[in-house]
């Protein structure tokens, strides 16, 4: 280290080695870093994280890199991670333990899901840390296993308490999963550092234009100047011809690579190839290989001398771009000789997976025997969890596949496959090889499907160039027609996805081809033989709710709600079956259309609980806000807050489709914060225009009505109810009524109030439920004479009062209290204004306590206006888990639950009890964290 703080073999990185060492003290000092080091090839990533590396003494270092090959090994990477770690196994929960020893091949199960995986890792981590601070050092993450990236991707966005450290470094564009945490972007040298270091490595000197022209060509690559005296003759570093026309510093140096490898005598070169063609770089394996090939090991002693490998444990180029070269300077021929003799060596009962991808490369052809062993290695994939793995096993195994039925089959399987390994384009590359096959008239039904679902995921996304959501909706109608005579349950499947298509295009879809297919899934169900199932009932409930109007269809809806329900409670893997995009809008809107909002309480609470237990996180996102808006309605803000966070941080630690935040924008209006609510508005209209999403331009208004009713800007809250209600979303349609009866009424606007109260009671009237009932009260008694006003309102507060839709009860409070001002009856007035005024506190609906306060204030009644909340009210996930400890869970068990370790619930409970002055979790017991 220099005098200046300056690391002496690293020039140009006094920033960068700052910002490392301050890694390292953070996490001596007890708290968790995650850095990502971002930058080209050779610009010095690697260097840093051997600085980081050699600062880090007072920590246990494990170290991982990834290597350039087109073998995906799911897990690889994240094995060889946590290999030291694997004694801390025994102090992890059943069945993060049982996750990790399938995930790992230690042990037989059911498939893993990857998150449990992820939650397994980090207990282990940091069970480990609390003996040792802990460095995970991750190099070259953009060529790890995909899986493995994702995992530790969600493990870097769980730690808090822990004093862990993860620091990746990865190429510009690469490791996608690691988007969003902390970087710092290495770039090339300053032209002042540049000629530094050009300066020490020519030992000979360099005249200065020539040494000026390397530096502003290699734009100040640090590996690229190194190999100037390497690779470059006199001549050309004195004409400064070397890197002229050189795309980029790193191809330079790549080219150069595969001139230094192809200047090696022959046998070297073989051996070399070898080694490139073998990513794990098994020693063993190596030299079996070089024994079949007849090749002696000596053969190597020119590349260790030229600095290309090291042989040892395990065979190391001396840089990720040297081992590609290595693969580059052989032909084709060489490569798929290579490879047969790594399959030949590679043991088939102890290594079957990685002996079948060299089998397949060395293929010249299609090769069916290859194939099948392809195929059986993504089934063994696939059984540990390995979606990305199993997809390229399968992706490979229908190109060598001859036989072309199974080759139409087999693309089929790898389409699916690559689908739920989140990538697209290769799967619709399979879904045309599959097209081009004799198919089945099932397998060509399945196919359309599968395209279909990705068109659905991709619009809704608002991916360019994808298809819009009415189109979308047309071909998975097209689908479920066309699987009708051929799979009658994937059919009814089909019909419900394309209606809840065209539910989410609503008014900016096809006038009338909502209708079109709810008739065509009724047809379809008049021929069926037999309706059983719970999907059966709800396709035949909200095709007849659409197809004959309000009222119809509810009786088929409430069995198939009730047979999800019983279903829910007996199996948890139905519920995460019903999960699918499609399906979660399909069953809330009719619960809503119904008014049970119990049912849709069981539903979410069973979707949460069965995604919580499975540790399927790419399904939990989308159950959090589902159950969040029960808490919504509930008037739990602080809980349905509580679950839109932890959404979002899963879907942010995941590469999966994140649902339009429904809940999250009503969460915004109901607190009732104008500016947000409004900036959020406005960004969600213009995003759900765009995408021809017309349900979200009716959400919209929604929130914009229930935004301006609680600032008492009726006028405002009169327009967006009218917008709303110009088209039927069903679900929250009704709704919105209650929410134009009041602005209409507010705003002098009698017929349309009545109007509105006549759709209501046809609706919320007939439902027969207190929530039905009590809601409707409420509308018709802003317009009754004064006469039956005040029945109307005590019907209204004691309907509501046996629910648990607390937002209506206490509006139904604000708008008697009101009422009762008016007609000078203050005493009355001030004990429901009072009443409502202290459930919205309690809830958070800043807008609504703002108005009751106001009216309070013109009966007498002195309130103080609600203060900004302290910094010390418990954040939305300490409140969390407050919640659960008070419930009697253990940290332990808050931990799994919550995808957080047992530490960080630790951490988070000492600031739970000194924000409450407790100090026993027995005193958390009589508290109330709902709102």
């Amino acid at each position: 280290m220099s005098s200046d703080g300056r690391p002496e073999h690293l020039h140009g990185r006094a920033a960068e080695c700052r910002a490392l060492r301050s890694v390292i003290s953070t996490v001596a000092g007890g708290d968790s870093q995650v850095l990502v080091l971002r930058g080209e090839a050779g610009v010095g990533k690697t260097a840093l994280l051997g600085y980081l590396s050699e600062q880090a003494s007072a920590l246990r270092v494990l170290h991982v890199a990834g290597v350039q090959s087109d073998m995906e090994l799911a897990y690889a990477g994240l094995q060889q991670l946590c290999a030291p770690l694997m004694e801390h196994l025994g102090e992890l929960p059943d069945p993060q333990r049982r996750a990790l020893d399938v995930a790992f091949g230690r042990g037989v199960g059911e498939p893993p899901d990857r998150f449990l995986v992820g939650l397994a890792v980090l207990s282990l981590m940091a069970a480990a840390a609390q003996r040792q601070p802990l460095l995970c050092i991750v190099d070259d993450a953009h060529w790890l296993d995909q899986v493995t990236v994702q995992t530790l991707g969600f493990v870097a966005r769980r730690l808090l308490a822990e004093p862990i450290a993860l620091v990746f470094a990865a190429r510009d564009d690469g490791a996608q999963p690691l988007t969003g945490l902390p970087e710092l972007i290495v770039r090339g040298l300053s032209d002042g550092d540049a000629r530094e270091l050009l300066d020490s490595v020519m030992l000979g000197g360099i005249d200065p234009p020539v040494r000026d022209r390397i530096v502003a060509e290699t734009r100040g690559n640090p590996l690229a100047l190194l190999e100037v005296p390497r690779n470059a003759s006199s001549t050309e570093l004195a004409g400064g011809f070397w890197l002229s026309g050189s795309a980029s510093a790193p191809g330079a140096v790549e080219t150069s690579y595969v001139k230094r490898v192809q200047s090696l005598p022959a046998p070297t070169r073989r051996l070399l190839l070898v080694a490139a063609a073998e990513p794990v770089g098994d020693a063993a394996l190596f030299l079996r290989a070089a024994a079949a090939l007849g090749i002696p090991i000596d053969a190597l002693a020119p590349a260790e001398a030229a600095g290309v490998i090291e042989f040892g444990p395990r065979m190391r180029f001396r840089h990720p771009l040297l081992r590609s070269a290595a693969y580059r300077a052989a032909d084709l021929a060489d490569r798929r000789a290579i490879h047969r003799a790594l399959a030949d060596a590679t043991d088939p009962e102890a290594d079957p997976d990685r002996r079948a991808w060299h089998a397949a490369n060395a293929a010249a052809g299609p090769d069916d025997a290859v194939a099948e062993e392809l195929q059986n290695s993504a089934a063994r994939a696939q059984s540990r969890g390995g979606i990305a793995a199993a997809a390229a096993f399968l992706e490979r195994s229908a190109v060598l596949t001859a036989d072309p039925h199974l080759r139409g089959a087999r693309a089929l399987a790898a389409a699916k496959a690559k689908r739920d390994a989140a990538a697209p384009a290769a799967a619709r590359d399979l879904l045309d090889l599959a097209e081009r096959g004799p198919l089945s008239e099932l397998q060509r039904a399945q196919v359309a499907r599968v395209r279909a679902q990705m068109d659905f995921v991709r619009s809704r996304a608002g991916e360019a160039g994808a298809p819009s959501v009415r189109e979308t909706a047309q071909a998975l109608l097209d689908a479920a027609r066309g699987l009708e005579p051929l799979d009658d349950y994937a059919s009814r499947e089909s019909y419900l996805e394309a209606i809840a298509a065209l539910m989410y295009a609503g008014r900016l879809g096809d006038p009338g081809a909502l209708t079109h297919a709810a008739q065509a899934a009724l047809a379809a169900l008049d021929r069926a033989a037999e309706l059983s199932r719970p999907v059966d009932f709800l396709l035949k409930g909200v095709a007849g709710r659409i197809t004959q109007g309000v009222g119809a269809g509810a009786e088929s809806m409430r069995i198939g709600l009730d047979h999800m329900c019983i279903q829910a409670a007996a199996d948890d893997r139905d519920v995460l079956r019903w999960m699918v995009p499609a399906f979660p809008i399909l069953q809330e809107s009719s619960a809503h259309e119904l008014w049970d909002h119990a049912t849709v309480h069981q539903l979410a609470a069973a979707a949460v609980r069965a995604a919580r237990n499975a540790g399927a996180l790419a399904i939990l996102p989308r159950a959090l806000v589902y159950q969040a808006g029960v808490h919504l309605v509930a008037g739990e803000f602080r809980t349905a807050a509580t679950l839109v966070e932890e959404a979002n941080a899963i879907t942010s630690a995941t590469d999966h489709y994140a649902a339009v935040k429904y809940h999250a924008l009503m969460l915004t209006a109901w607190r009732g914060d104008a500016a947000e609510a409004e900036r959020l508005i406005k960004a969600t209209e213009a995003d759900g225009t765009s995408r021809g999403e017309g349900r979200v331009l009716g959400l919209t208004g929604y929130a914009a009505a229930v935004l301006y009713n609680g600032l008492g800007r009726y006028d405002e809250a009169l327009a967006a109810a009218r917008t709303v209600c110009e088209y039927e979303d069903i679900g929250f349609y009704s709704w919105c009524l209650y929410e134009l009866v009041e602005a209409a009424a507010r705003s002098g606007q009698r017929d349309t109030a009545t109007a509105a109260i006549d759709d209501l009671a046809d609706r919320a009237g007939a439902s027969g439920t207190d929530w039905g009932l009590g809601t409707l009260a409420a509308a018709q008694a802003m317009l009754a004479d004064d006469a039956d006003a005040d029945a109307l309102f005590t019907e209204a507060i004691e309907r509501l009062g046996r629910t648990t839709i607390a937002v209506h009860r206490a509006r139904a409070h604000l708008v008697y209290g009101e009422w009762l001002r008016r007609v000078l009856r203050r005493t009355d007035a001030r004990r429901h204004l009072t009443e409502a005024h202290d459930m919205f506190v309690r809830m958070g609906a800043d807008a609504f306590a703002e108005r009751a306060r106001r009216e309070l204030a013109a009966t007498g009644e002195k309130v103080r206006a609600q203060q900004p909340s302290s910094g010390g009210e418990l954040t939305a996930q300490e409140a969390q888990i407050a919640r659960l400890a008070g419930e009697g869970l253990t940290n332990q068990e808050i931990g799994a639950q919550l995808f957080i370790s047992t530490h960080t619930v630790e951490w988070h409970l000492r600031k739970v009890f000194a924000k409450l002055g407790i100090t026993s979790r027995r005193q958390l017991r009589t508290m109330s964290w709902a709102s």
